[in-house]
């Protein structure tokens, strides 16, 4: 008892000081009020050349979209580009991370060459996601066609973590959200954010995705989404938080320079022989048309306002029902959390395939989040789910990539390769018929803080190929975890001589698997 006073006492003046100092951060720093913002509207595309060759592939398919797998990062990127390329009306754009990298300022020229053609773009972004743009983003925004708001954002631009001290309940929730739409007749969404890692342009690290391109009635449906977004009362002009100034010709010689990259120079071999440039000009492209349905968080989740039977996790199950026979799943930072993996455990021991996908404690980037997902791995293996952990492969974090269609060639067949790169696909599949694709991470953070955005496809072929490559290539890129007799966790790897049991989590050392342990004890599972 003599020890723990002096400690307990340590912690309360440290939790005092920490909220005297995120008092006085608010007085000195406070978020201006919410100034008057032009009013807009999502625009249709009557009259443009998307909205013609698109909308006359809808009328051949009355109440369905098109829609179109996209699991390469270089064809997601070319993909966004075209449409950029190919817009003539309005372009509207909505993501959570925007880099300042080669991949994020080709994006940003393209955006700006569509302004300078007279297209309407709109800007919205996380400000969580936009460290380092400021000046970018003010420059562009000094164009008469562009307009550019932040979503919950951070009023101390330089270090954005005191933020967190001073309005902690705000800023913790994040738009989570991506969606990229051209004349409101086409969009690319899914989880891939806008930087080097997921468009396969970063040397270093790489992250492997999923997007879809869609055409059709769902892309009306997203407009006015984006729209409520647009007007929600998180959404501030930039000029109400960034007030610095900024050269529209500099930034204009800077992405010229960005331009003359060898990526650069690559990328725009890719933007021309690309799905969206060829339906640009009238091609016949692959897409499946099918019932696709929109699912969105309401914005005001980013101000805590939103019914728990609202949010999107809620009605996104009640849409899908209780699988019949088969659930395979595909969270890079999956934290079932305990209604979860009840949920999970109870579907499995009904005698359901329940397959679960995430990355091994040596692959994974937040070691906390695998902490999350840990403290449930025993019970979920008890219940029947089979669990699968993507290894990293030798020399690095080198994981799998997951693709569940073949790009451009179309069919909704597996495809699942080795790849220097994560995981970050955000997907399920259920009972061969039905395949979600969005930004939702299966986490405490997507289900009750972030909001979040997918598309719930009726595609048995899309579907089955993400149970296909469950079943297939990722038994051979990942560990399947299992319990040995006495309940104790096993990694079974299978390699060219045979099966390997890893008896430790494999490719770690004792203190990344102490460091996890530890954070599983924490009771922080809801920040996750």
């Amino acid at each position: 008892m003599d020890l723990l006073q002096p400690i307990l006492i340590a912690i309360a003046a440290l939790v005092g000081g920490l909220l005297a100092a995120g008092l006085l951060l608010r007085l000195l720093f406070p978020l201006p009020p919410l100034p008057v913002r032009p009013d807009s509207r999502a625009l249709d595309g009557a009259g443009t050349r998307l909205g013609t060759v698109l909308g006359a592939a809808a009328a051949a398919h009355p109440g369905k979209s098109g829609v179109l797998l996209l699991p390469d990062g270089r064809e997601a990127f070319a993909a966004r580009a075209a449409l950029a390329r190919a817009a003539t009306r309005s372009l509207d754009l909505q993501y959570y991370i925007w880099h300042g990298d080669v991949s994020g300022r080709l994006l940003l020229g393209e955006i700006l060459a569509a302004a300078d053609r007279g297209v309407r773009v709109r800007l919205l972004l996380d400000d969580n996601g936009t460290a380092g743009l400021d000046c970018e983003l003010a420059a562009l925004e000094t164009h008469p066609a562009i307009e550019v708001r932040l979503f919950n954002p951070f009023v101390i631009r330089r270090v954005k973590a005191l933020g967190y001290i001073m309005d902690f309940r705000r800023l913790n929730r994040r738009m989570h959200n991506k969606a990229f739409i051209a004349d409101g007749s086409a969009a690319v969404i899914g989880g891939r954010n806008v930087g080097d890692e997921y468009f396969g342009a970063s040397v270093d690290s790489q992250f492997e995705d999923l997007d879809l391109l869609g055409a059709g009635p769902v892309v009306a449906a997203l407009s006015a989404d984006f729209d409520r977004y647009w007007e929600a009362p998180s959404s501030y002009p930039l000029g109400a938080i960034v007030t610095r100034r900024a050269s529209l010709e500099a930034l204009r010689a800077e992405l010229g320079a960005a331009a003359g990259a060898a990526v650069a120079r690559d990328y725009g071999e890719a933007i021309v022989a690309s799905v969206a440039a060829k339906a640009a000009e009238g091609a016949h492209l692959p897409f499946e048309w099918t019932g696709v349905t929109m699912f969105s968080d309401d914005p005001a989740k980013g101000e805590g306002a939103v019914a728990e039977r609202d949010l999107l996790a809620s009605r996104l199950a009640a849409r899908v029902g209780v699988p019949d026979a088969r659930l395979s799943l595909v969270s890079a930072y999956f934290v079932p959390g305990n209604e979860g993996c009840a949920a999970l455990a109870g579907l499995a021991a009904q005698g359901l395939g329940v397959d679960v996908m995430t990355n091994a404690l040596e692959a994974t980037d937040v070691a906390a989040v695998h902490a999350g997902y840990a403290r449930h791995r025993a019970t979920l293996l008890e219940a029947g789910v089979r669990l699968w952990e993507l290894k990293a492969a030798p020399g690095g974090r080198s994981r799998l990539r997951l693709g569940i269609g073949s790009g451009p060639s179309g069919g909704g067949r597996p495809v699942v390769v080795a790849s220097g790169s994560s995981l970050h696909a955000k997907t399920f599949a259920v009972d061969g018929k039905r395949l979600f694709v969005g930004s939702f991470n299966f986490d405490p953070r997507s289900v009750a803080l972030n909001t979040e955005l997918g598309f719930l496809v009726e595609s048995p072929a899309m579907a089955q190929g993400l149970h296909d490559a469950m079943e297939g290539g990722v038994a051979a890129r990942a560990y399947r975890v299992r319990l040995d007799s006495n309940g104790r966790l096993q990694w079974v790897e299978r390699t060219e001589a045979g099966e390997r049991v890893h008896l430790k989590e494999p490719g770690t050392r004792w203190h990344q698997r102490a460091l996890v342990g530890l954070l599983a004890l924490l009771p922080f599972e809801w920040l996750l």
